[in-house]
C-alpha cells in the first residue's frame, strides 16, 4: 500500500480562465523552481510537494504536507466532471470553480456547483480576474500581501465584487468567506481572490487546497499496487497513433502489454495495451512530434495516453481496469457493472440521451429531484427507435426527448417532423430541464384548453334591451357575457329549465368569432326560437349542460364565476333530475 496524490478537477464557465488558470500554475512554477518540477500529464498537472511546500512557505505557512502532491485535471467541460467516475463514486477528490469574480456565477459554474453538492466534493472558489476590477493593481504574487499596497477605492470595488460571490453561493446552500478569513474549512466554502493573468493569489489557492487536502484526505488516499483501474478522459485520434485513450489512472498500476477490460457504449471489450504515452516534462516539450515518452508502466494517480488495437465504442467516463491474475469473466463483470448508469426508471415518463454515463446519471438526478418521471435513459446520440420509443408514449406532457450534450442523427430528424414528439438539447443540465418544465406548463395549458372546448362549460348571458336585430329564423339578439366562455352550437337554457334554441353564431361588426369572454357584448344568432316568444329582452340564459359534461367538469379546473353558474344550473336541472350533475 502506498498514499497516492489528491486528484484536484478544475471546473469553471466558458471565458472565466480555467485554462489561463492552470497555464499559470504550470508556467509559474517551472520558471521559479527546478525544471521539471511540475509535468503536464494528459489533460493533467502534477503538482509535486515540494513545489507545494515552496509556495506555502512564502506565505509564511509551514505545513507537514504527507502527500506527495496535487493531481489537477483540466475536463474539457463542466459537464465532463460528472463523467469522471470511479468505484464508488467521483474520480474528483478535490475541486477548483473557477469564477469571474465581476460576472460572478454563470449558467456553466451553477451547475458545477450543483454537481458538487450533489457529489460532496470539497471544493474552493477562484475569484478569478482580479486584475479587471478597476483601480486595482495586480502583481505575481500572494493575494494577502498585494491587498496591502490597495487603494480604499480598489478594496471597497474588490470587496463589494466578492460580496456578489458570497451571495450567490448562499443562494446555493452554500456559506463562504475569503479564504484567509475561513477558519473552519469544513463549514465554509474557501474564496481566493486572483488573477490567473498576472499570478496574483496562485499561491493562495495552492496553499488553501494543502489545507483542504489535510482536512479531508490524508487518511483515504491509499492505493495498492495491483492491476490498474482508469478512466477515459477524452477518445482522441491522434497522427501516426490512431484513436487513442486520454485516461486517469487512478488505482494500482497499469502496464505496456497487459490485458484490459474496456467499457463501451455497448458490452464491455477485452484488448491489450499497446503503449503508455506519457509526455515529457514541461521544459522538453519543444517538437510535437515528440511530445510523448513511452513507458513500461504507470501507477495512480496519474495521467496517461494509452494506445490499444480495440477501442471502438469507448465513451468519455468509460472504465479501465487490468485483468492481472484475476479470472476474465470477473473483471468483464466489473467493467459491465461500472459501464451501467444506476439509474431507476417507470412505467411512463420522458427519455432522456446523453453523451456518457456520469451525464445521463447527472441528467437523471436533476430530473428525480423535480418530480419528472423517466421512461428510458441511454448514452449517445438522438436515434430513429429514440423517437419512435416517445411516440408510443401515451401521456403527451412526456412525449419528449431531452438530449444533453448529444447530436440528432439525421433519420432522427426526418421522423421528428413527421410526429408530435418535442427534443430539447442544451448543455447545461439544469437548463434542459427548466426548458422542459416550461414548456410542459404551456403544453399543460393548451391541452386543458382543448378539453375545455371539447367539453360544455357553465356559462350566463342576458339579452340586451334595445338589441334585438331579428325576430326568428334565426333569431339575432345583443347579449352581455355574464360569466364563462360564449361559443357556437350551444344549447340555451331558461331559468325554469326550458329550452332556449341553439347558438349557430357569434359575431361583433362584421366579423365571426370563435368565442365570446366574459364582460364581452357581442351578437348571437340562435335558432328554434322568437324573440317575444321563447325568449325576450332582458333575459337571463345558461348554457344547456348535457349530463356527461357535468361529470367531466369535476376534473377540470373552473374559475369562481364558471363554479357560480354551474351551482346554479345543478339547482335548475335538479328541479327535473334530483341526481343530475353528482
Amino acid at each position: 500500500m502506498r498514499i497516492r496524490q489528491p486528484i484536484v478537477s478544475v471546473l469553471g464557465h466558458v471565458d472565466h480562465g480555467k485554462t489561463t488558470f492552470l497555464d499559470k500554475v504550470r508556467g509559474t512554477t517551472v520558471q521559479e523552481r527546478e525544471a521539471g518540477a511540475i509535468t503536464q500529464h494528459i489533460g493533467a498537472t502534477e503538482v509535486p510537494l515540494e513545489a507545494l511546500k515552496d509556495a506555502c512557505s512564502k506565505l509564511g505557512c509551514n505545513i507537514d504536507f504527507s502527500l506527495p502532491g496535487l493531481l489537477f485535471i483540466d475536463t474539457p467541460g463542466h459537464h465532463s466532471f460528472i463523467n469522471l467516475r470511479s468505484r464508488g463514486g467521483s474520480l474528483a477528490d478535490l475541486a477548483v470553480l473557477v469564477v469571474d469574480i465581476n460576472d460572478g456565477f454563470m449558467p456553466q459554474s451553477l451547475e458545477s456547483l450543483d454537481i458538487l453538492k450533489r457529489e460532496e466534493t470539497p471544493f474552493i472558489v477562484a475569484a478569478n480576474k482580479l486584475d479587471k476590477i478597476p483601480g486595482w493593481r495586480s502583481e505575481n504574487r500572494p493575494f494577502v500581501e498585494n491587498i496591502r499596497d490597495q487603494s480604499q477605492d480598489a478594496k471597497d470595488r474588490m470587496t463589494e465584487a466578492l460580496y456578489e460571490v458570497i451571495g450567490d453561493l448562499y443562494d446555493r446552500g452554500f456559506s463562504s468567506d475569503r479564504y484567509d478569513k475561513v477558519k473552519d474549512f469544513s463549514k465554509n466554502i474557501g474564496i481566493v481572490p486572483m488573477s490567473a493573468l498576472t499570478g496574483e493569489g496562485v499561491e493562495d489557492l495552492l496553499m488553501t487546497l494543502i489545507g483542504l487536502a489535510q482536512t479531508y484526505l490524508e487518511d483515504d488516499l491509499e492505493v495498492e499496487e495491483g492491476p490498474g483501474e482508469a478512466t477515459v478522459l477524452e477518445v482522441k485520434e491522434e497522427v501516426g497513433l490512431g484513436t487513442t485513450l486520454d485516461t486517469i489512472v487512478h488505482q494500482g498500476v497499469l502496464r505496456k502489454n497487459e490485458k484490459v477490460v474496456i467499457g463501451t457504449r455497448n458490452k464491455p471489450i477485452h484488448t491489450k495495451i499497446k503503449s503508455l504515452l506519457r509526455p515529457k516534462p514541461m521544459d522538453e516539450i519543444r517538437d510535437p512530434s515528440e511530445r510523448f515518452i513511452e513507458v513500461a508502466e504507470v501507477g495512480a494517480a496519474a495521467g496517461i495516453k494509452i494506445v490499444t488495437p480495440e477501442c471502438e465504442g469507448v465513451l468519455a467516463g468509460a472504465p479501465i481496469i487490468g485483468v492481472g491474475d484475476r479470472d476474465l469473466s470477473e473483471v468483464m463483470d466489473m467493467v459491465r457493472k461500472e459501464s451501467q448508469a444506476d439509474i431507476e426508471t417507470e412505467d411512463e415518463g420522458v427519455i432522456i440521451k446523453a453523451d456518457a454515463i456520469g451525464s445521463l446519471e447527472g441528467l437523471a438526478y436533476e430530473l428525480d429531484e423535480a418530480e419528472i418521471p423517466l421512461l428510458k435513459a441511454s448514452v449517445g446520440d438522438v436515434s430513429k427507435k429514440d423517437v419512435a420509443d416517445a411516440v408510443a408514449i401515451d401521456e403527451p406532457l412526456y412525449r419528449v426527448i431531452l438530449a444533453f450534450n448529444v447530436d440528432v442523427l439525421p433519420d432522427a430528424e426526418e421522423k421528428l417532423k413527421e410526429v408530435s414528439v418535442k427534443i430539447f438539447q442544451n448543455d447545461v443540465v439544469y437548463r434542459l430541464v427548466e426548458e422542459y418544465e416550461e414548456w410542459k406548463e404551456e403544453k399543460k395549458r393548451a391541452l386543458e384548453e382543448k378539453k375545455r372546448e371539447k367539453v360544455v362549460h357553465p356559462v350566463k348571458i342576458r339579452i340586451l334591451e334595445d338589441h334585438v336585430f331579428r325576430i326568428s329564423k334565426p333569431a339575432v339578439v345583443g347579449v352581455r357575457v355574464l360569466a364563462g366562455t360564449l361559443r357556437p352550437d350551444r344549447r340555451l337554457l331558461k331559468k325554469n329549465g326550458k329550452s332556449a334554441g341553439t347558438i349557430k353564431s357569434i359575431r361583433t361588426g362584421d366579423q365571426s368569432l370563435d368565442s365570446a369572454e366574459q364582460g364581452e357584448e357581442v351578437a348571437i344568432a340562435i335558432s328554434g326560437v322568437t324573440v317575444g316568444r321563447q325568449i325576450d329582452e332582458g333575459d337571463e340564459l345558461y348554457i344547456d349542460i348535457p349530463q356527461g359534461d357535468a361529470s367531466k367538469l369535476r376534473d377540470l379546473e373552473l374559475t369562481y364565476d364558471e363554479e357560480r353558474i354551474l351551482d346554479e344550473i345543478r339547482e335548475i336541472k335538479q328541479e327535473e333530475d334530483p341526481f343530475w350533475g353528482l
